[in-house]
């Protein structure tokens, strides 16, 4: 597996993100080995708090939540996919998966990190993959938070707006990652800020995950990963642990999608769910502070 790194250089002064980057090494499933990046802050000895990012950011997109949520006494870890952000990635789309997302964030996760007790909150892929450990080794994991996601199994038809995000991503002579993340928000952001976005990509031969993983989305019953993402559903349907769905009011990709967890997963009974309001896709860009204080008071319960 050929892989890329991204310059450190590319990661210099990027606005109101001051934290130390820490890195391990995780095999790559193919024989070799990749380096993870992730951004641990907060007391060392706190249970921990799980931030996974989806498509096509990086542990930027949490850094108006990992302040608060460190002041308040949670240790606040941010891993960066394989494929993303400042961890290592490979060249081919055809190396990537579904199931090799999960056993790079289980390897990072349970054997580098060794995490128990941990509170999880995913957003977009995040949601995906994170949703999977959490049905991998529901033990390990004392709550869960998801917006803005889902766990498909192909028997749902996706939304339109989906089904164009697929098609742009693979046909799309050009992938702007800064701008995507741009137009998923309510918000504008400043050219700072998209730069940002864009730092971990210096050119197109970076994007190969970010190109792919659209496309690695469960749509049919017959997907790879439809029949290991039922199993999880099976887990989660037994998962009576607090669950918590923040989904926002503008995202028109995943509009409605809290419902399967909320009729189906018993940790979501009595809970304080929440609709943030004024917020799109990308809800830790448009509300970041407000989410990090709904995911203390949800702790704190």
């Amino acid at each position: 597996m050929q892989t890329l790194r991204t310059p450190d250089e590319r990661f210099v002064d990027l606005p109101d993100f001051p934290y130390e980057p820490r890195y391990t090494d995780i095999s790559d499933g193919d024989g070799g080995a990749l380096r993870v990046h992730y951004i641990d802050e907060g007391p060392p000895h706190a249970a921990p708090i799980l931030l996974l990012h989806g498509e096509p950011s990086w542990s930027y997109l949490y850094r108006h939540m990992v302040a608060p949520l460190a002041r308040a006494g949670h240790r606040v870890i941010v891993p960066d996919q394989v494929g993303f952000g400042r961890s290592d990635k490979p060249t081919e789309q055809a190396d990537y998966s579904y199931a090799r997302h999960v056993a790079w964030m289980s390897t990072l996760v349970f054997d580098r990190l060794d995490l128990h007790d941990i509170t999880f909150f995913g957003q977009d892929w995040g949601g995906l993959v994170g949703l999977r450990l959490v049905a991998a080794q529901p033990g390990r994991f004392a709550r869960g938070a998801i917006a803005n996601t889902g766990l498909p199994t192909g028997h749902a038809r996706p939304s339109e707006a989906f089904i164009q995000w697929q098609k742009f991503s693979q046909e799309s002579p050009q992938f702007p990652i800064g701008n995507i993340v741009d137009g998923g928000c309510a918000t504008d952001l400043t050219q700072e800020v998209i730069a940002a976005y864009d730092a971990p990509f210096p050119d197109d031969s970076y994007t190969a995950g970010a190109r792919i993983w659209p496309s690695l989305v469960p749509t049919s019953p017959d997907d790879p990963e439809a029949a290991a993402n039922l199993q999880a559903w099976g887990v989660l349907e037994q998962f009576e642990k607090p669950f918590l769905c923040c989904f926002s009011d503008l995202d028109p990709v995943t509009r409605g999608g809290e419902k399967p967890f909320l009729e189906n997963i018993p940790g979501t009974r009595d809970q304080a769910h929440t609709t943030i309001e004024g917020a799109s896709h990308f809800l830790q860009e448009d509300k970041g502070p407000e989410l990090a204080e709904l995911l203390i008071d949800f702790i704190d319960v």
